[in-house]
């Protein structure tokens, strides 16, 4: 299960359709299987018809690992958007992550209106793109890459691969 990069999404979100317009996708069939791999692997997921952008996420993200609360930050934004289909990327979805979780709201907008942490996610994105990742989940070690989310033991036998 991947999902494809797109930094242009405006914050209202597209809909699927839009998103693969020309594309020889079937959406539906993608939803399908993603559903299934979710399952297996014990994820979240629900069935949507929305993508949205999640560049202010990723900047508050940035803010959160600061914090020490990143990692509960970043499994709420990703139960907001997988599980509950939220978009986040409003504002006041994000704040209310942050409220959820003990960070300061009143902090967490100062950074979300300053953008405090857009150089350090356009250097995250550029490396993105230098690397040749399109998608996310993409764990990457030397030449190696496994795209989507896997099981554990996949990523078992990529470390032990990798030596």
């Amino acid at each position: 299960m991947a999902f494809p990069l797109h930094p242009e999404t405006p914050e209202e979100g597209k809909s699927l359709e839009e998103m693969f317009a020309g594309q020889p996708v079937d959406i539906p069939g993608m939803l399908a299987k993603l559903g299934s791999v979710a399952r297996e692997l014990g994820l979240p997921f629900v069935e949507r018809t929305m993508t949205y952008n999640s560049r202010l996420a990723q900047e508050l993200g940035k803010w959160s690992e600061e914090q020490g609360q990143g990692d509960a930050f970043h499994h709420a934004v990703f139960l907001t958007y997988f599980q509950h289909g939220k978009n986040i990327a409003r504002q006041e979805v994000l704040l209310n992550i942050c409220e959820e979780i003990g960070l300061d709201t009143v902090t967490a907008k100062e950074v979300l209106n300053q953008r405090t942490f857009r150089e350090s996610v356009d250097r995250d994105w550029q490396r993105s793109r230098q690397m040749g990742i399109r998608a996310v989940p993409t764990f990457v070690i030397g030449d190696q890459r496994l795209v989507g989310a896997q099981s554990y033991e996949a990523l078992e036998r990529m470390v032990i691969a990798a030596g």
